[in-house]
């Protein structure tokens, strides 16, 4: 019949057990022929140059995929931006035809047709690099029905201007123009609220929801930089503590230097992963077309270098392994 006594000595054993077994391992460990701790130090190094080829490999393409996408979004930004030029210079135009006093001759002129046309061209354009997902298309979708609206204004303006004179002219270029309303928005902060300025306003709100979007995009997933650097100086740090426990091994228990062949290879090892991690950054922040840190050039001479590294760890461990190369019985070594 079980209770609490025969619970707390099950519990005891198992405690005794564990630390019996990492007693065990320890003197194991300590009792361990050199040669055997040497061969392991070899297979771990050996394995943190591979995984270092594979943390550039993942780093470089995931990143260039996400920079394309983040260059897509300031592409967007900048049409925005454009577009918003455009509509001021709509306003000048609507200006022009009014102070012209030729409204019913002229209409709005050429110069606001092409105006809000390349308004239009630019807006859709931002549109297929929409950065802020639902909220944008939304946003994209109001900027464009407002730009309708002024537009049909302004055709009415014209239409109607013998009856309304230059007020149909003034709510045209208000519906352009206009400053948001000042309220208490939804955080509760006092401030100009979206969505109530005319469309020069609302491309404003546009360009700073993509602009958001966009800043966002730079700082996360696999164009964050704790992720970047952490995933690429891991295993170096890593290899560093194995050819450092190498070092010890080998001055203790051959009484010679290491080979500096194993440094070579830190070296290697370590300037392929700083080094692709200050291009992934150089990308994150320059955006460019073609990403250098998954150029072909790049990866080309990143795996050369640590397929160099690799040979070096071969020949480093090398002299002191061959010393135990003992032939068998066949007299072949």
């Amino acid at each position: 019949m079980s209770g609490p006594g025969s619970l707390t000595r099950a519990t005891a054993a198992t405690g005794t057990t564990a630390a019996t077994t990492a007693r065990w391992r320890a003197r194991r460990l300590r009792g361990a022929h050199p040669v055997a701790v040497l061969r392991a130090l070899r297979a771990g190094t050996v394995v943190m140059v591979l995984v270092t080829a594979l943390m550039y490999l993942l780093v470089s393409v995931e990143a260039d995929r996400q920079v394309a996408a983040a260059r897509c979004a300031h592409e967007a930004v900048e049409d925005v931006e454009q577009a918003r030029a455009e509509a001021v210079r709509a306003d000048q135009a609507l200006a022009e035809a009014v102070a012209s006093r030729q409204v019913p001759l002229i209409g709005t002129g050429s110069r606001f047709t092409n105006a809000t046309a390349r308004v239009s061209s630019w807006v859709t354009q931002a549109a297929e690099g929409n950065a802020a997902g639902r909220e944008g298309l939304i946003e994209f979708q109001f900027v464009q029905g407002q730009l309708t609206t002024c537009v049909r204004l302004a055709d009415t303006a014209v239409r109607d201007y013998d009856r309304t004179k230059e007020a149909g002219m003034g709510i045209a270029r208000a519906a352009l123009t206009a400053k948001r309303a000042r309220g208490v928005g939804f955080e509760g902060e006092e401030g100009p609220i979206r969505g109530t300025g005319g469309l020069t306003e609302s491309l404003i709100d546009l360009e700073d929801l993509q602009q958001s979007a966009l800043t966002r995009l730079r700082g996360s997933g696999w164009l964050d930089p704790v992720l970047v650097w952490s995933l690429l100086l891991v295993p170096v740090a890593v290899l560093l503590g194995l050819v450092l426990a190498t070092g010890y091994v080998v001055a203790r228990h051959f009484r010679r230097y290491p080979s500096p062949c194993l440094a070579a290879a830190l070296l290697i090892t370590t300037g392929v992963a700083v080094g692709t991690g200050l291009l992934v950054h150089s990308d994150t922040y320059h955006l460019p077309r073609d990403a250098a840190a998954s150029s072909p050039a790049t990866m080309a001479c990143a795996l050369i270098l640590l397929s160099a590294a690799g040979a070096l760890v071969h020949l480093g461990y090398r002299p002191r392994l061959a010393e135990y190369t003992f032939p068998d019985a066949r007299g072949r070594a």
